[in-house]
């Protein structure tokens, strides 16, 4: 299996002033590619990625400090943007627009241009990387991609293929969990996890130092240090949310083999004015993006069900109870059933999941 594999990185002066002129001139030639694509649209003309990718020998010829980039990397600038034409043409995004330096904040590297000697990283015409190898690289590396934040740190990323996968032993438990916002999910043995809204938490300091940066003048020093300021803020509130989802998904999966979740439209869900900052806070996206991607390495099963009235149905008898978002509290008058709404709904998404499972299964045997 394919993974990435994330370090900090220490740089000295010259490698950084490296990095940034590597950044400016894949900036400009995201830039000047992408101009040439308008012009073709205008004429009712069209060029490929695989075209802009032979006019580089001219390019280098007519601008010589094209030549210390390496060609690798300034082929995958013209693949990044060819990538975002198609996603353009396929109405997932909007049309690709031009990068200002603040916008280019990465270069990748594939199998040459560079060197790795234990916990150093040689890259030709640029310098020096002292890595914080907090875990191990595994596998083949694919491509090397050198990363700046917006706080002004520096990552390396390995993309790696023939990753061993790190299988949990065998377990034949399956659950069902239910995400909300006053809890950030309850699972079928009615044990929740409470939401630790990072962003709440930080809401009052991000506020002022939001204050402080619109007050100050464009251009200054003060509004630069202002601006990492805030950036700051929002990287620690990422960094929380990150750690928190990582670890969720570990005690789950660990727990058990088959995991069943809610197939929730988050897009249409954050349309709330009145939920849609405690919604983004609760990051259940992202939740589930790393519950799926963990459990493909440990050898789990995580299976999405419908969201359709799993908080509505009596769990116990199946009949319909209908209830307010402010009713938190499950009863039914049919079978006399009092319990949590939440847990009621991850019972209701267990058995769910279960009959699904259950249909596939049968099909399968027919077929």
């Amino acid at each position: 299996m394919r993974r990435t594999f994330k370090y900090r990185a220490v740089i000295n002066k010259e490698t950084e002033a490296n990095c940034h002129k590597w950044l400016w001139l894949c900036k400009t030639l995201y830039n000047m590619a992408l101009e040439q694509r308008i012009i073709a649209r205008k004429q009712r003309k069209s060029i490929s990625g695989y075209e802009q990718e032979k006019q580089l020998v001219d390019l280098k010829n007519a601008f010589p400090e094209f030549k210390t980039v390496g060609s690798q990397v300034l082929q995958n600038v013209l693949q990044r943007l060819d990538k975002t034409f198609q996603l353009f043409f396929k109405s997932k995004f909007g049309f690709p627009r031009f990068k200002s330096r603040d916008r280019y904040k990465s270069f990748t590297l594939k199998q040459t241009g560079w060197q790795l000697e234990g916990r150093y990283l040689y890259i030709k015409n640029v310098g020096r990387f002292k890595l914080h190898l907090s875990r191990p690289i595994q596998g083949n590396i694919k491509t090397i991609t050198v990363k700046q934040s917006s706080t002004g740190k520096w990552f390396v990323m390995f993309s790696c293929d023939n990753v061993p996968a790190r299988l949990l032993p065998a377990s034949d438990v399956e659950i069902g969990i239910d995400v909300g916002i006053n809890r950030f999910l309850v699972d079928s043995d009615g044990i929740p996890v409470e939401n630790p809204q990072y962003f709440r938490q930080s809401e009052k300091t991000l506020r002022r130092r939001q204050r402080s940066l619109s007050r100050k003048k464009r251009g200054s020093g003060c509004r630069k240090k202002a601006r990492l300021l805030v950036a700051k803020t929002h990287e620690k509130i990422v960094n929380q949310r990150n750690d928190f989802c990582h670890k969720t998904a570990n005690g789950l999966l660990e727990k058990a083999g088959m995991v069943y979740i809610e197939n929730l439209n988050i897009k249409g869900m954050v349309k709330n004015k009145h939920l849609s900052k405690s919604i983004s806070d609760s990051s259940w996206g992202k939740f589930f993006n790393i519950l799926a991607y963990k459990a493909e390495g440990a050898g789990r099963r995580v299976i999405r069900v419908s969201a359709r009235n799993t908080s509505q149905i009596c769990s116990s008898c199946g009949k319909m109870v209908p209830k307010s978002l402010s009713v938190r509290v499950h009863r039914c008058p049919y079978c006399k059933l009092i319990i949590d709404r939440d847990y009621n709904a991850a019972i209701n998404i267990l058995q769910r999941g279960q009959r699904c499972q259950a249909l596939t299964s049968a099909i399968a045997d027919v077929a």
